[in-house]
């Protein structure tokens, strides 16, 4: 598999996908529902951040979550068990070497992941394939490059930099959110539709300042610290200087803006005519929330 996670897989980086799991359920979850009895693929799980949430908003609804880290297969399977969760099964597996038979799944979920891949479309399509004609794909990613804050901080926008180019030299696209509708287009999806979803953070919103500014977005750039000096990106006091201006915008006077991109395609009967009858599952109504 062509993935190579920039952020890691220590104990630090799985407690920040929790934060920001917790902290964006609403935002990114409000509209994400099965139907009872449907199947859904949920592809690259990690630690089961995602998970806990899509099974806890689609109770009857059966869910297969996988991921190619051994590791984080071990961790989800745990959080699904502490959880009380019994519509979810774990799996290892590769998305390119899926081990399920042609339209396996109604549905199929997907977050975080494309953007650390250096061949996404092909990743749709090998999805595509375990389909039902009719079912959905549901794919959320972020965009490093709709980052802007207050107030504005040159050495913060060059530590955001860093994480980008070490993210761009593994094989990956830390700015992917804003492509979503041309890779569904191209990996042969129909009825695409792609809603911004705005992240903002200021001294009157406490748990988004503390959840995503602080203990998501900034803890995501610290972690790249060791790896963007060693790759000759910055120096010790540079990066320094950057996560501390991140955190000033954590500040009484301070803002903090991030999106998000949630696209919905189906896998129609023609996708050339890009229509699809007999759909179901979750609809994303275009605009910013």
């Amino acid at each position: 598999m062509d993935l190579s996670y920039v952020h890691g897989y220590d104990l630090r980086e799985a407690q920040r996908l929790q934060d920001q799991a917790k902290t964006l359920v609403e935002l990114l979850h409000a509209d994400t529902t099965y139907p009872a009895g449907n199947t859904v693929l949920e592809a690259g799980c990690g630690v089961g951040a995602q998970t806990l949430t899509l099974a806890r908003q689609s109770p009857q609804a059966l869910f297969t979550s996988i991921d190619v880290s051994a590791t984080s297969v071990a961790a989800a399977r745990q959080a699904v068990q502490d959880a009380g969760l019994t519509n979810v099964k774990i799996m290892e597996a590769d998305i390119f070497r899926l081990p399920f038979a042609a339209a396996a799944f109604d549905h199929v979920f997907v977050c975080f992941v494309l953007e650390h891949l250096a061949h996404p479309v092909l990743a749709l399509q090998a999805l595509r394939q375990v389909l039902r004609t009719g079912g959905t794909i549901t794919v959320i990613e972020g965009d490093h490059g709709s980052a802007y804050f207050y107030p504005d901080c040159e050495w913060a926008r060059r530590a955001i930099q860093c994480q980008v180019e070490l993210q761009t030299r593994a094989g990956g696209n830390a700015m992917l959110g804003r492509a979503l509708y041309p890779l569904l287009r191209e990996a042969g999806f129909a009825e695409i539709q792609v809603s911004p979803r705005l992240v903002y953070a200021d001294a009157s919103r406490p748990e988004l300042v503390e959840g995503f500014t602080r203990k998501t977005f900034t803890a995501m750039i610290a972690g790249v610290r060791d790896a963007a000096i060693a790759q000759g990106l910055t120096d010790p006091d540079a990066f320094g200087r950057g996560v501390a201006g991140l955190h000033r915008t954590t500040e009484a006077d301070g803002v903090f803006c991030y999106t998000f991109f949630k696209a919905v395609g189906v896998k129609a009967h023609n996708t050339c005519q890009g229509t699809a009858n007999g759909r179901t599952g979750p609809y994303i109504a275009p605009g910013i929330f």
